[in-house]
């Protein structure tokens, strides 16, 4: 969100517009349509996700087991002991940092016996379990996860003064490829995301955390979350698009 406001201020006022956009319609940037169409993309599969998860998180298990219980049942099934599994606030806001081991579960998580929450806690321990396995896309992703804090901050800023001082051979591109990091981070984290949901739905089926038709509510909230992920992957792609096609009118 606070990227594609950025990018609008990157595109000055009108007249500058009607000056370097030939294509512009009364000034107005025809390429504000991808900034709009991210934007509602990610709204969507957002409101998606969490009307998913509200649904299904009104579903009881029929194990009674909470998220936090079922993360360790999960762990320790997959030899996995090192793992600390603690509480964090908010909804919808579970992770995994490989870093300090731990497994952190929302509020609406951790100590829930629905199906949403056990799934949710399932992909988390997905998580965990790649990065025990060396997972390829895990490992790519720590290597590039660095470079990507840095290139994410940048960017834009560049690109800003870049068209603020007319240096579109200099600073515009160069924020352009840092950009380009992010997008590419963006995309090597979806088959980490769908893989780890695929590990946690057939680990809650084969352990019998869930009942079968149970796992096929897990796998509609996991699937909505996944989305999130392409939608903002399409979303940055989209910006990526957008300023590379302002950065070659500048040059004209």
């Amino acid at each position: 969100m606070i990227n594609n406001l950025m990018l609008l201020l990157t595109s000055g006022n009108s007249e500058y517009y009607t000056r370097y956009t030939p294509s512009g319609f009364y000034g107005i940037d025809w390429t504000y349509v991808f900034v709009i169409i991210g934007f509602v993309i990610c709204l969507i599969a957002k409101f998606n996700c969490e009307r998913t998860f509200d649904k299904y998180k009104k579903v009881r298990s029929s194990s009674g087991l909470t998220g936090a219980e079922a993360a360790r049942r999960i762990l320790n099934n997959a030899g996995i002991y090192d793992v600390s599994i603690t509480r964090v606030s908010g909804k919808m806001t579970d992770y995994y940092s490989p870093k300090d081991k731990r497994l952190a579960l929302s509020d609406s998580t951790y100590d829930n016996t629905s199906v949403a929450a056990i799934g949710v806690a399932a992909h988390e321990c997905g998580h965990a379990i790649q990065h025990d396995k060396g997972y390829v896309p895990v490992v790519l992703r720590s290597m590039i996860a660095p470079a990507v804090t840095i290139c994410s901050k940048l960017s834009i800023p560049l690109i800003m003064l870049g068209f603020i001082l007319s240096l579109y051979s200099t600073l515009v591109p160069l924020g352009i490829i840092l950009f380009s990091v992010t997008v590419i981070f963006s995309i090597v984290t979806l088959p980490v995301e769908f893989n780890a949901s695929h590990r946690a739905l057939k680990i809650l089926d084969s352990n019998g955390i869930l009942g079968h038709d149970e796992v096929k509510k897990a796998r509609k909230v996991l699937s909505a979350a996944a989305m999130t992920y392409v939608a903002g992957t399409i979303s940055s792609a989209l910006q990526l698009l957008r300023l590379i096609l302002l950065s070659q009118r500048r040059r004209r």
